[in-house]
């Protein structure tokens, strides 16, 4: 990794010769992800969804606990098995969900990954796809609490 000329960049150079540019908050979210769970015995949780295949190499799965009075969010936790762009978008989509007072659930179902990368201050095109994976698991989690509390 070197300093890119631009203010608040990274180039992160990769083996074929390209460069991604990555903004300072993907690198802080990379680096100190937000709300990671490493061992899911001791959180409690209302539900929980999980996408990807370990075939492909990315997995995400996400906890959440919801306040059933507000139906609001109150904790999201994830882990992944994933690229750098994969933790800093599920990182930053774990704070926006959380943030507060916590999102709603019918509002959280309509989060896009737009509005993610929006806030992280724009990823590559190429990992576009790595921001979809929190959002995804995150909507699981969510439909699998509302089939539950149906």
């Amino acid at each position: 990794m070197r300093k890119n000329n631009k203010k608040n960049k990274y180039d992160f150079s990769c083996n074929d010769g390209e460069s991604w540019i990555y903004s300072d908050i993907v690198k802080e979210h990379f680096f100190k992800p937000r709300n990671l769970l490493l061992d899911e015995s001791k959180y409690k949780y209302d539900s929980e969804g999980q996408v990807g295949s370990m075939a492909c190499g990315d997995v995400m799965k996400v906890w959440i606990r919801i306040d059933k009075k507000t139906n609001k969010i109150k904790g999201l936790k994830w882990r992944t098995f994933g690229c750098a762009s994969a933790i800093a978008s599920t990182s930053m989509m774990s704070v926006m969900v959380t943030e507060k007072s916590g999102m709603d659930i019918y509002k959280a179902m309509k989060l896009k990954p737009e509005q993610i990368i929006e806030r992280l201050g724009g990823l590559p095109d190429r990992k576009f796809h790595c921001s979809v994976l929190g959002q995804k698991a995150l909507k699981k989690a969510l439909e699998n609490y509302l089939n539950k509390t149906k």
